[in-house]
């Protein structure tokens, strides 16, 4: 398990890595990295089909979003890393593979406050990322949904099918945030998200 480790005045800024025999735990905290010798805030991690895994985290003061490879062990990063949209203050990063392709969902960073998704797409897992612009639309894609993205879950059993997992953040009462999971469809390597009332799997054909 990887987890943003951190004070509350966000000085701190490393990664904490803990480990368990099972999913649902228990888990024994191993310590915390200082991934690629930078400060790290929002991140996730990506395992690829080879096996091997990667971490996206924001950095530079959320500036810089950096992407690397993990060691064999997953517990440490190694020297392969690439630094991505420079002073773009691009966080929450969502990472997923479709058609071959590796794609990107990030947030703005404002806060609490909902911004515009942005979508990126590369053929090699560190880049070059290209930026497609917010593959949001329907109401409040301009924000969206009210809310942030924070994974892109793979449907089991079936090919190419992806649900986006976003936060509705309650900013006066983070306990009481909510979730809110669409499906990902694509227009050759556009994502798009559109919004939904109700919805089920035969939307993935």
């Amino acid at each position: 398990m990887f987890v943003h480790v951190d004070t509350r005045d966000y000085r701190l800024t490393r990664v904490g890595i803990a480990l368990s025999e099972k999913a649902t735990g228990l888990y024994h905290y191993l310590g915390s990295i200082i991934p690629h010798n930078s400060d790290s805030r929002d991140m996730t991690v990506f395992k690829d089909e080879d096996g091997r895994a990667y971490l996206f985290h924001s950095s530079e003061g959320n500036s810089t979003l950096y992407a690397g490879e993990l060691g064999s062990d997953n517990c440490h990063t190694t020297d392969r890393f690439t630094r991505n949209f420079e002073k773009c203050y691009r966080v929450a990063p969502a990472v997923f593979k479709q058609n071959g392709k590796y794609h990107l969902l990030t947030s703005g960073c404002t806060g609490w406050d909902p911004n515009p998704a942005q979508a990126a797409v590369a053929e090699n897992i560190l880049g070059p990322w290209k930026a497609m612009g917010n593959p949001c639309t329907g109401p409040h894609a301009g924000k969206t949904f009210l809310a942030q993205g924070t994974f892109v879950f793979p449907v089991a059993g079936r090919t190419d099918a992806n649900i986006a997992m976003f936060d509705r953040w309650n900013k006066h009462d983070l306990g009481a945030s909510s979730y809110l999971w669409l499906p990902v469809r694509f227009t050759g390597e556009d994502m798009r998200i559109e919004w939904q009332d109700e919805w089920d799997f035969s939307c993935f054909g």
